[in-house]
């Protein structure tokens, strides 16, 4: 990895599980075959953190990202956010805000400038954040508002066995038909397409794109959003991409659909395409935790940086306690790695 930049964690939300999980990789750092990282965080608050769960890692504070790879074999290199956290695991505090988002901004900011190759993002409490004055409605909107806000994130859960991407989020299911329209699924396919072939190494990726209705609307008996919103978001996204690729390029990028969505996730359909871009939240996470848990990774698609995190939560529930599973975020940075790795091969 030598040449490489080294991955950024930033701390999350200090009474969650966040310090548990930097603490955890990094001693499972040559089993896991986990490249340098560093985290921005406050080294005392970790070093706190590993003598109460007798966790044996040394913390080597840095002055800065090219630290990092010198110091990580030996300890795990900790570059200071500059503020003394002292958190109460399972209850947040909103004075630990100014750290949890001075964190997150260099991070990004490393990564903007080339010190670091991509951040890994530990989970943090929206609402502690919210409390302290916070505006964005979460921590997506505010890296792309951090990047420069000219490209719309598009979240992808990603795991050995499935790769998802869901076109809207986080509202009610009442709510998303009239969401949906051909701009928004275009743009969204788009997104994945150059992903795939950007930071995955797909040179002719093949996406799968759910319908709305049951049956995929069943020739119009149980909806007509198939027809006139979803078919033309899959044109308006071969459009898109002949503009951004060229048209021989984007003539490799393979969309089908809208397929009906109960027949879409078992191995057989799987195996058939590369990412599958799904209507709603449910309808695109319910395959791939049911499939993989514990080791799902939520990626940012649509960024100048490579940006993943674990896909869970604070768990204030069982913060301090030692039992969380680092399995995920392991996961994160090894995807970060590898994403950043591809970046830097693309030619310039």
């Amino acid at each position: 990895m030598t040449g490489r930049k080294p991955t950024a964690v930033t701390m999350g939300e200090p009474a969650g599980i966040g310090g548990e999980l930097t603490l955890a990789a990094w001693r499972r750092a040559d089993s896991s075959g986990l490249a340098p990282f560093f985290a921005i965080d406050d080294p005392r608050r970790l070093s706190a953190i590993a003598d109460g769960l007798g966790l044996d890692v040394p913390i080597r504070e840095i002055a800065a990202p090219a630290d990092a790879e010198r110091h990580f074999p030996d300890a795990l290199p900790v570059l200071p956010v500059g503020t003394s956290i002292t958190a109460d695991p399972g209850h947040p505090s909103p004075a630990s805000a100014a750290a949890v988002i001075a964190s997150i901004d260099r991070a990004v900011s490393f990564c903007l400038d080339g010190s670091a190759g991509a951040v890994v993002t530990q989970p943090i409490q929206k609402e502690t954040l919210y409390r302290a004055g916070f505006s964005h409605p979460g921590h997506t909107e505010y890296l792309a508002a951090l990047c420069g806000g000219t490209a719309k994130p598009v979240m992808m859960l990603a795991c050995a066995d499935l790769r998802v991407v869901p076109v809207t989020i986080h509202q009610s299911l009442a709510t998303v038909a009239e969401t949906l329209n051909a701009d928004l699924i275009g743009e969204t396919l788009a997104t994945t397409a150059i992903a795939l072939i950007q930071d995955f190494g797909i040179a002719a990726p093949r996406i799968a794109v759910a319908g709305l209705n049951p049956h995929a609307g069943e020739g119009g008996r149980f909806g007509d959003e198939e027809t006139t919103v979803i078919a033309p978001g899959i044109a308006a996204a071969s459009e898109r991409l002949i503009g951004i690729l060229g048209a021989e390029m984007a003539r490799r990028v393979v969309f089908r659909g809208p397929l009906s969505a109960d027949t879409m996730f078992h191995p057989a359909a799987r195996a058939r395409y590369d990412a599958a871009v799904c209507m709603y939240h449910d309808q695109a996470l319910i395959p791939i935790k049911t499939i993989d848990f514990d080791r799902g990774v939520n990626v940012t698609l649509g960024l100048p940086i490579v940006r993943t995190s674990p896909d869970h939560g604070t768990a204030l529930d069982i913060a301090g306690k030692g039992s969380a599973s680092a399995e995920s975020f392991i996961e994160a940075l090894k995807l970060a790695a590898d994403m950043a790795g591809r970046r830097a091969d693309l030619p310039r």
